[in-house]
Protein backbone atom coordinates (compact mmCIF):
# COMPACT_ATOMS: atom_id res chain seq x y z
CA UNK A 1 0.00 0.00 0.00
CA UNK A 2 3.01 2.31 0.34
CA UNK A 3 2.82 5.29 -2.00
CA UNK A 4 5.37 7.62 -3.59
CA UNK A 5 7.42 9.70 -1.18
CA UNK A 6 7.12 7.26 1.73
CA UNK A 7 9.63 4.49 2.43
CA UNK A 8 11.50 2.80 5.27
CA UNK A 9 14.96 1.25 5.22
CA UNK A 10 16.88 -0.52 8.00
CA UNK A 11 20.56 0.50 7.91
CA UNK A 12 22.02 -1.06 11.07
CA UNK A 13 21.03 -3.72 13.58
CA UNK A 14 21.64 -3.83 17.32
CA UNK A 15 24.06 -6.53 18.39
CA UNK A 16 22.67 -9.09 20.82
CA UNK A 17 23.02 -8.06 24.43
CA UNK A 18 23.29 -9.61 27.89
CA UNK A 19 19.54 -10.32 27.90
CA UNK A 20 19.67 -12.37 24.71
CA UNK A 21 18.68 -11.69 21.10
CA UNK A 22 17.99 -8.08 20.21
CA UNK A 23 15.45 -6.78 17.71
CA UNK A 24 16.72 -3.19 17.76
CA UNK A 25 17.69 -1.40 14.58
CA UNK A 26 18.62 1.94 13.04
CA UNK A 27 16.73 3.09 9.98
CA UNK A 28 15.43 5.93 7.85
CA UNK A 29 11.79 6.84 7.20
CA UNK A 30 11.34 8.93 4.05
CA UNK A 31 8.24 11.14 3.97
CA UNK A 32 7.04 13.87 1.59
CA UNK A 33 8.19 16.47 4.15
CA UNK A 34 11.62 15.01 4.90
CA UNK A 35 13.55 12.17 6.48
CA UNK A 36 13.27 10.73 9.99
CA UNK A 37 16.34 8.90 11.26
CA UNK A 38 15.32 6.18 13.68
CA UNK A 39 15.21 5.49 16.57
CA UNK A 40 13.64 8.92 17.04
CA UNK A 41 11.59 10.76 19.62
CA UNK A 42 8.43 12.48 18.38
CA UNK A 43 7.50 15.55 20.47
CA UNK A 44 3.75 15.91 20.92
CA UNK A 45 2.12 19.06 19.58
CA UNK A 46 -1.42 18.14 20.58
CA UNK A 47 -3.23 21.14 19.08
CA UNK A 48 -0.66 21.84 16.33
CA UNK A 49 1.78 23.27 18.87
CA UNK A 50 4.27 21.93 21.36
CA UNK A 51 3.05 24.01 24.27
CA UNK A 52 5.19 27.06 25.13
CA UNK A 53 7.73 26.45 22.33
CA UNK A 54 7.97 27.88 18.79
CA UNK A 55 8.22 25.35 15.94
CA UNK A 56 11.58 26.86 14.99
CA UNK A 57 12.85 26.12 18.48
CA UNK A 58 11.81 22.48 18.05
CA UNK A 59 13.95 22.27 14.92
CA UNK A 60 16.88 23.83 16.77
CA UNK A 61 16.70 21.26 19.57
CA UNK A 62 16.84 18.42 17.04
CA UNK A 63 13.22 17.31 16.69
CA UNK A 64 12.70 15.51 13.37
CA UNK A 65 8.93 15.03 13.44
CA UNK A 66 5.97 16.30 15.46
CA UNK A 67 2.77 14.46 16.37
CA UNK A 68 -0.57 16.26 16.58
CA UNK A 69 -3.95 15.06 17.77
CA UNK A 70 -6.78 14.39 15.33
CA UNK A 71 -9.46 14.53 18.04
CA UNK A 72 -8.43 17.96 19.32
CA UNK A 73 -7.90 19.47 15.85
CA UNK A 74 -11.23 18.07 14.69
CA UNK A 75 -12.95 19.92 17.53
CA UNK A 76 -10.83 23.08 17.24
CA UNK A 77 -10.20 24.75 14.80
CA UNK A 78 -11.67 22.04 12.55
CA UNK A 79 -9.93 19.78 10.03
CA UNK A 80 -11.29 21.90 7.17
CA UNK A 81 -9.41 24.96 8.48
CA UNK A 82 -6.14 23.01 8.65
CA UNK A 83 -6.71 21.67 5.15
CA UNK A 84 -7.38 25.16 3.78
CA UNK A 85 -4.12 26.35 5.36
CA UNK A 86 -2.19 23.76 3.32
CA UNK A 87 -2.10 20.92 5.82
CA UNK A 88 -0.75 20.46 9.33
CA UNK A 89 2.93 21.23 8.63
CA UNK A 90 2.10 24.50 6.87
CA UNK A 91 -0.61 25.48 9.36
CA UNK A 92 1.75 25.28 12.33
CA UNK A 93 4.76 26.72 10.52
CA UNK A 94 6.77 23.55 11.04
CA UNK A 95 7.64 22.41 7.53
CA UNK A 96 9.01 19.00 8.54
CA UNK A 97 7.39 15.56 8.84
CA UNK A 98 4.19 15.29 10.88
CA UNK A 99 2.07 12.53 12.38
CA UNK A 100 -1.55 12.52 13.49
CA UNK A 101 -3.07 9.92 15.77
CA UNK A 102 -6.53 8.60 15.00
CA UNK A 103 -8.36 10.25 17.89
CA UNK A 104 -9.25 6.84 19.32
CA UNK A 105 -7.21 7.23 22.48
CA UNK A 106 -8.58 10.70 23.24
CA UNK A 107 -12.20 9.85 22.43
CA UNK A 108 -12.09 6.93 24.83
CA UNK A 109 -9.70 8.16 27.52
CA UNK A 110 -11.37 11.54 27.95
CA UNK A 111 -14.71 9.77 27.88
CA UNK A 112 -13.99 7.58 30.89
CA UNK A 113 -11.76 9.78 33.05
CA UNK A 114 -8.51 8.13 32.01
CA UNK A 115 -6.21 9.98 34.43
CA UNK A 116 -8.21 8.64 37.35
CA UNK A 117 -8.20 5.16 35.81
CA UNK A 118 -4.40 5.20 35.74
CA UNK A 119 -4.47 5.59 39.50
CA UNK A 120 -6.95 2.72 39.77
CA UNK A 121 -5.05 0.17 37.68
CA UNK A 122 -3.16 -1.29 40.63
CA UNK A 123 -6.44 -2.86 41.71
CA UNK A 124 -7.16 -6.47 40.78
CA UNK A 125 -10.85 -5.90 40.03
CA UNK A 126 -11.66 -6.29 36.32
CA UNK A 127 -14.69 -4.85 34.56
CA UNK A 128 -16.16 -4.73 31.06
CA UNK A 129 -17.44 -1.20 31.66
CA UNK A 130 -14.59 0.85 33.11
CA UNK A 131 -15.40 4.38 34.25
CA UNK A 132 -13.42 6.44 36.72
CA UNK A 133 -15.02 7.22 40.06
CA UNK A 134 -16.77 10.58 40.03
CA UNK A 135 -16.89 10.72 36.21
CA UNK A 136 -19.80 10.56 33.79
CA UNK A 137 -19.35 8.41 30.71
CA UNK A 138 -18.83 10.69 27.70
CA UNK A 139 -17.99 7.98 25.15
CA UNK A 140 -19.98 4.92 24.05
CA UNK A 141 -18.36 2.22 21.91
CA UNK A 142 -20.13 -0.09 19.48
CA UNK A 143 -18.85 -2.22 16.62
CA UNK A 144 -19.38 0.58 14.11
CA UNK A 145 -17.58 3.37 16.03
CA UNK A 146 -17.68 5.66 19.05
CA UNK A 147 -20.26 8.29 20.01
CA UNK A 148 -18.80 10.91 22.32
CA UNK A 149 -19.36 14.30 23.87
CA UNK A 150 -16.87 17.09 23.30
CA UNK A 151 -14.85 17.91 26.40
CA UNK A 152 -15.01 21.56 25.24
CA UNK A 153 -18.75 22.20 25.07
CA UNK A 154 -20.57 18.90 25.56
CA UNK A 155 -21.72 18.69 21.93
CA UNK A 156 -22.35 15.21 20.55
CA UNK A 157 -20.06 13.70 17.89
CA UNK A 158 -19.37 10.33 16.31
CA UNK A 159 -16.11 8.83 15.06
CA UNK A 160 -16.08 5.76 12.86
CA UNK A 161 -12.99 4.36 11.14
CA UNK A 162 -14.07 6.16 7.98
CA UNK A 163 -14.59 9.50 9.76
CA UNK A 164 -11.19 9.26 11.48
CA UNK A 165 -9.42 8.66 8.16
CA UNK A 166 -11.37 11.47 6.50
CA UNK A 167 -10.37 13.88 9.27
CA UNK A 168 -6.72 12.85 9.04
CA UNK A 169 -6.68 13.17 5.26
CA UNK A 170 -7.85 16.75 5.65
CA UNK A 171 -5.19 17.38 8.30
CA UNK A 172 -2.61 16.18 5.78
CA UNK A 173 0.06 14.64 8.05
CA UNK A 174 2.74 12.42 6.51
CA UNK A 175 1.76 9.53 8.79
CA UNK A 176 -1.65 8.78 10.25
CA UNK A 177 -3.01 6.04 12.45
CA UNK A 178 -5.95 3.71 11.92
CA UNK A 179 -8.85 4.14 14.34
CA UNK A 180 -8.52 1.71 17.26
CA UNK A 181 -10.11 0.99 20.61
CA UNK A 182 -7.86 1.81 23.54
CA UNK A 183 -8.57 -0.39 26.55
CA UNK A 184 -7.17 -0.29 30.09
CA UNK A 185 -5.63 -2.92 32.36
CA UNK A 186 -8.91 -2.93 34.30
CA UNK A 187 -10.83 -4.45 31.39
CA UNK A 188 -11.50 -8.19 31.54
CA UNK A 189 -9.77 -10.74 29.33
CA UNK A 190 -13.07 -11.28 27.51
CA UNK A 191 -13.38 -7.60 26.73
CA UNK A 192 -9.77 -7.44 25.50
CA UNK A 193 -10.56 -10.28 23.08
CA UNK A 194 -13.57 -8.43 21.68
CA UNK A 195 -11.56 -5.21 21.49
CA UNK A 196 -8.74 -6.81 19.49
CA UNK A 197 -11.29 -8.16 17.01
CA UNK A 198 -12.98 -4.76 16.82
CA UNK A 199 -9.67 -2.94 16.25
CA UNK A 200 -8.82 -5.42 13.47
CA UNK A 201 -12.15 -4.82 11.75
CA UNK A 202 -11.80 -1.05 12.14
CA UNK A 203 -8.28 -1.16 10.67
CA UNK A 204 -9.56 -2.99 7.59
CA UNK A 205 -12.20 -0.29 7.14
CA UNK A 206 -9.54 2.40 7.57
CA UNK A 207 -7.44 0.79 4.82
CA UNK A 208 -10.40 0.73 2.46
CA UNK A 209 -11.29 4.38 3.14
CA UNK A 210 -7.64 5.47 2.93
CA UNK A 211 -7.23 3.80 -0.46
CA UNK A 212 -10.45 5.41 -1.72
CA UNK A 213 -9.39 8.90 -0.65
CA UNK A 214 -5.85 8.42 -1.99
CA UNK A 215 -7.19 7.41 -5.42
CA UNK A 216 -9.53 10.42 -5.40
CA UNK A 217 -6.63 12.86 -4.78
CA UNK A 218 -3.73 11.58 -6.92
CA UNK A 219 -1.83 14.89 -6.90
CA UNK A 220 -1.62 15.19 -3.11
CA UNK A 221 1.48 13.95 -1.25
CA UNK A 222 0.99 10.38 -0.09
CA UNK A 223 -0.03 9.89 3.53
CA UNK A 224 1.17 6.68 5.15
CA UNK A 225 -1.30 4.66 7.24
CA UNK A 226 -0.14 2.85 10.40
CA UNK A 227 -2.37 0.27 12.16
CA UNK A 228 -2.31 0.00 15.97
CA UNK A 229 -1.58 -3.30 17.71
CA UNK A 230 -3.67 -3.91 20.82
CA UNK A 231 -4.06 -6.81 23.26
CA UNK A 232 -3.03 -5.35 26.64
CA UNK A 233 -0.74 -7.65 28.66
CA UNK A 234 -1.82 -10.90 26.93
CA UNK A 235 0.84 -12.46 24.72
CA UNK A 236 -1.55 -14.44 22.52
CA UNK A 237 -3.74 -11.38 21.90
CA UNK A 238 -0.77 -9.14 21.12
CA UNK A 239 0.63 -11.65 18.64
CA UNK A 240 -2.82 -12.25 17.13
CA UNK A 241 -3.37 -8.51 16.71
CA UNK A 242 0.08 -8.00 15.13
CA UNK A 243 -0.36 -10.85 12.64
CA UNK A 244 -3.84 -9.73 11.66
CA UNK A 245 -2.83 -6.13 11.07
CA UNK A 246 0.33 -7.13 9.18
CA UNK A 247 -1.87 -9.03 6.73
CA UNK A 248 -3.59 -5.77 5.78
CA UNK A 249 -0.43 -4.48 4.10
CA UNK A 250 -0.36 -1.13 5.92
CA UNK A 251 2.66 1.20 5.74
CA UNK A 252 3.69 0.78 9.38
CA UNK A 253 2.46 -0.01 12.85
CA UNK A 254 1.69 1.57 16.18
CA UNK A 255 2.02 -0.32 19.44
CA UNK A 256 -0.59 1.01 21.82
CA UNK A 257 -3.07 0.19 24.50
CA UNK A 258 -2.59 -0.86 28.09
CA UNK A 259 1.02 -1.73 28.92
CA UNK A 260 2.40 -2.88 32.26
CA UNK A 261 5.50 -0.74 32.70
CA UNK A 262 7.68 -3.48 34.16
CA UNK A 263 6.81 -5.73 31.18
CA UNK A 264 7.07 -3.11 28.45
CA UNK A 265 10.12 -4.58 26.72
CA UNK A 266 8.61 -8.06 26.80
CA UNK A 267 5.30 -6.90 25.31
CA UNK A 268 6.98 -4.83 22.58
CA UNK A 269 9.11 -7.88 21.69
CA UNK A 270 6.02 -10.08 21.27
CA UNK A 271 4.62 -7.58 18.80
CA UNK A 272 7.81 -6.91 16.86
CA UNK A 273 8.50 -10.63 16.43
CA UNK A 274 5.25 -10.83 14.46
CA UNK A 275 5.57 -7.65 12.38
CA UNK A 276 7.32 -7.41 8.99
CA UNK A 277 10.92 -6.21 9.13
CA UNK A 278 10.50 -3.66 6.34
CA UNK A 279 7.87 -1.51 8.09
CA UNK A 280 8.43 1.09 10.86
CA UNK A 281 7.03 0.58 14.37
CA UNK A 282 5.88 3.46 16.55
CA UNK A 283 5.41 3.00 20.31
CA UNK A 284 2.62 5.28 21.46
CA UNK A 285 2.87 7.33 24.65
CA UNK A 286 6.35 6.29 25.87
CA UNK A 287 9.17 8.69 26.78
CA UNK A 288 10.95 7.66 30.00
CA UNK A 289 14.62 6.67 29.70
CA UNK A 290 14.30 3.10 31.02
CA UNK A 291 11.23 2.47 28.84
CA UNK A 292 13.00 3.80 25.74
CA UNK A 293 16.02 1.54 26.18
CA UNK A 294 13.78 -1.48 26.69
CA UNK A 295 11.60 -0.62 23.70
CA UNK A 296 14.52 0.06 21.34
CA UNK A 297 16.14 -3.27 22.22
CA UNK A 298 12.80 -4.99 21.55
CA UNK A 299 12.37 -3.45 18.09
CA UNK A 300 10.50 -0.14 18.37
CA UNK A 301 11.64 2.64 16.01
CA UNK A 302 9.87 5.83 17.08
CA UNK A 303 8.20 7.12 20.25
CA UNK A 304 5.95 9.96 21.33
CA UNK A 305 5.14 11.25 24.79
CA UNK A 306 3.65 14.41 26.33
CA UNK A 307 5.68 13.96 29.55
CA UNK A 308 8.70 16.18 28.70
CA UNK A 309 6.58 19.26 28.00
CA UNK A 310 3.92 18.55 30.63
CA UNK A 311 6.52 18.01 33.33
CA UNK A 312 8.33 21.17 32.26
CA UNK A 313 5.20 23.31 32.63
CA UNK A 314 4.84 21.95 36.17
CA UNK A 315 8.43 22.89 37.01
CA UNK A 316 9.90 19.39 36.77
CA UNK A 317 13.12 19.19 34.74
CA UNK A 318 15.36 16.33 33.64
CA UNK A 319 18.98 15.91 34.69
CA UNK A 320 21.45 13.21 33.69
CA UNK A 321 21.33 11.89 37.28
CA UNK A 322 17.72 12.53 38.27
CA UNK A 323 14.73 14.82 37.80
CA UNK A 324 13.89 17.65 40.17
CA UNK A 325 11.39 20.43 40.80
CA UNK A 326 12.74 23.89 40.01
CA UNK A 327 10.04 25.45 42.17
CA UNK A 328 11.67 24.09 45.33
CA UNK A 329 13.21 26.74 47.59
CA UNK A 330 16.71 25.23 47.42
CA UNK A 331 17.09 26.59 43.86
CA UNK A 332 16.40 30.23 44.74
CA UNK A 333 20.13 31.02 44.83
CA UNK A 334 21.40 28.20 42.62
CA UNK A 335 23.25 29.95 39.80
CA UNK A 336 24.17 26.81 37.87
CA UNK A 337 22.39 25.51 34.73
CA UNK A 338 19.75 22.81 34.98
CA UNK A 339 22.35 20.32 33.74
CA UNK A 340 25.87 21.42 32.90
CA UNK A 341 26.22 18.45 30.52
CA UNK A 342 23.24 19.59 28.42
CA UNK A 343 23.75 21.48 25.15
CA UNK A 344 20.31 23.14 25.00
CA UNK A 345 19.70 26.88 24.71
CA UNK A 346 18.28 27.05 28.24
CA UNK A 347 21.30 25.45 29.89
CA UNK A 348 23.68 27.63 27.85
CA UNK A 349 22.09 30.93 28.93
CA UNK A 350 20.03 30.58 32.12
CA UNK A 351 20.40 29.40 35.70
CA UNK A 352 18.22 27.37 38.00
CA UNK A 353 17.77 30.48 40.15
CA UNK A 354 16.41 32.51 37.23
CA UNK A 355 13.97 29.84 36.10
CA UNK A 356 12.92 29.25 39.73
CA UNK A 357 12.14 32.98 39.91
CA UNK A 358 10.10 32.81 36.70
CA UNK A 359 7.97 29.96 38.04
CA UNK A 360 7.40 31.71 41.35
CA UNK A 361 6.48 34.93 39.52
CA UNK A 362 4.16 32.93 37.22
CA UNK A 363 5.96 34.21 34.13
CA UNK A 364 5.19 32.36 30.89
CA UNK A 365 8.88 32.26 30.02
CA UNK A 366 9.36 29.66 32.77
CA UNK A 367 7.42 27.06 30.79
CA UNK A 368 9.28 27.91 27.60
CA UNK A 369 12.76 27.55 29.08
CA UNK A 370 11.93 24.37 30.98
CA UNK A 371 10.25 22.81 27.93
CA UNK A 372 13.20 23.58 25.67
CA UNK A 373 15.45 21.75 28.11
CA UNK A 374 13.22 18.70 28.67
CA UNK A 375 12.47 18.19 24.97
CA UNK A 376 16.15 18.53 24.10
CA UNK A 377 17.05 16.07 26.85
CA UNK A 378 14.88 13.25 25.47
CA UNK A 379 15.60 14.04 21.79
CA UNK A 380 19.33 13.99 22.54
CA UNK A 381 19.07 10.77 24.55
CA UNK A 382 17.48 8.92 21.64
CA UNK A 383 19.96 10.48 19.22
CA UNK A 384 22.72 9.04 21.43
CA UNK A 385 20.97 5.67 21.41
CA UNK A 386 20.86 5.71 17.61
CA UNK A 387 24.54 6.60 17.35
CA UNK A 388 25.43 3.95 19.94
CA UNK A 389 23.70 1.20 17.94
CA UNK A 390 25.74 2.17 14.87
CA UNK A 391 28.95 2.22 16.92
CA UNK A 392 28.19 -1.06 18.72
CA UNK A 393 28.00 0.72 22.09
CA UNK A 394 24.28 0.53 22.91
CA UNK A 395 24.60 -1.79 25.89
CA UNK A 396 27.36 0.31 27.43
CA UNK A 397 25.26 3.45 27.00
CA UNK A 398 22.22 1.75 28.54
CA UNK A 399 24.27 0.74 31.56
CA UNK A 400 25.71 4.23 31.97
CA UNK A 401 22.37 6.06 31.70
CA UNK A 402 20.33 3.70 33.86
CA UNK A 403 23.00 3.58 36.57
CA UNK A 404 22.57 7.33 36.86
Amino acid sequence: MTGPGFAFEVTHRLVDGPDGRSLGRVGVIDTPHGRIRTPAFTPVGTKATVKAVLPGMMRDLGAQVILANAYHLYLQPGADVVQEAGGLAAFMGWGGPTITDSGGFQVLSLGVGFKKILAMESRTVRSDDVIAEGKDRLAHVDDDGVTFKSHLDGSLHRFTPEVSVQVQHRLGADIMFAFDECTTLLNTREYQERSVARTQAWAARCVEEHERLTRAQPLRPYQALFAVVQGAQYEDLRRQSARGLAALGVDGFGIGGALEKDRLGEIVRWVCEELPEDRPRHLLGIGEADDVFAAVASGADTFDCVAPSRNARNGTVYHRDRRFHLTNGQYRRDFTPIDDACDCYTCAHYTRAYIHHLFKAKEMLASTLATIHNERYIVRLIDRIRDAIVAGEFWDLRGEVLRR
